[in-house]
Order: C-alpha cells, then structure tokens, then sequence
C-alpha cells in the first residue's frame, strides 16, 4: 500500500452534514464507500437512489454526485469504480458509472457512462482517449506501494 493511505481511517459520515474533512452526504445509508478513498472539500454526494464509491477512488473538492436529480426527475446508481479520478468541480449525474482507473477532468459535467481506463473531460463529458498501458501501470503503482 502506498504510504499515501498509510493512516486512512473510515470518515464518520452524518446524513446532511460536513465531515471531518468538509464534504457532505445526504442518505448516507445508500452509499457504499470503499477503502483509502480521498474525498475533496466541499464535494456534495446525494446517495438517495445509491453511490458506490470503490477503493482508492479521488474525487476533487467542490464535485457534485447525484443519485437522483429533482430537475429532471433522473434517478439511478452512480458508481465509481476502483482507483478513478475526478477532478474538482465535476458533476456526476443519476445512473452513470465511472470505470476503473478512468480520470475525468475537472469541471466536467458526466451525464454517461466512462469506461475502464479512459480520460474523459468536458460539458457534457466525451472520451478523449484510452490510457496506455504505461499510463495505467502507472497509477496502478501508486496505489499498490
């Protein structure tokens, strides 16, 4: 394990209020967070209709990630899988899943599907391009020691 999660601990999460580290769940009881997840200040996740957020995942502060959208009446399961990227100011809509290792830039708006290791970027988001096989490697050692 990389010294980065050396002393990762388990946020204490409240329904509505900010955590240790200043992001905010509502519904806690529908998110499933995953181990050595980093969390940016002032992200709010909405965990209504389900967030599942698997290990080693970043998300940028001030992101958004909705499970249901009172807008537009979208509801659905928003999964981030392991050892995604997201950076700060993005928005995650209903029913999408971001894939592993993937990176979606900052102030994206993801209102689709990502797949496994891609970058994606953008309002609204779009694929840019596969990450080589050097690229994940790469992450992939910064997470495993």
């Amino acid at each position: 394990m990389s010294k980065r999660f050396k002393n990762w601990r388990p946020p204490e999460i409240e329904h509505g209020k900010l955590t240790k580290w200043n992001w905010m769940v509502q519904y806690p009881e529908g998110l499933k967070l995953g181990k050595f997840t980093d969390i940016g200040a002032f992200t709010y996740i909405n965990a209504k209709c389900g967030v599942v957020i698997e290990d080693y995942v970043q998300i940028g502060s001030h992101s958004s990630i909705y499970s249901e959208s009172t807008i537009d009446g979208k509801r659905g399961l928003v999964t981030i899988k392991r050892n995604a990227r997201i950076g700060s100011h993005s928005v995650i809509m209903p029913g999408t899943t971001i894939g592993e290792n993937s990176i979606v830039g900052a102030f994206s708006f993801v209102n689709k599907d990502i797949p496994d290791n891609t970058i994606a970027f953008g309002i609204p988001v779009r694929i840019v391009r596969k990450l080589t096989k050097e690229e994940i490697k790469k992450l992939l050692e910064e997470i495993e020691g």
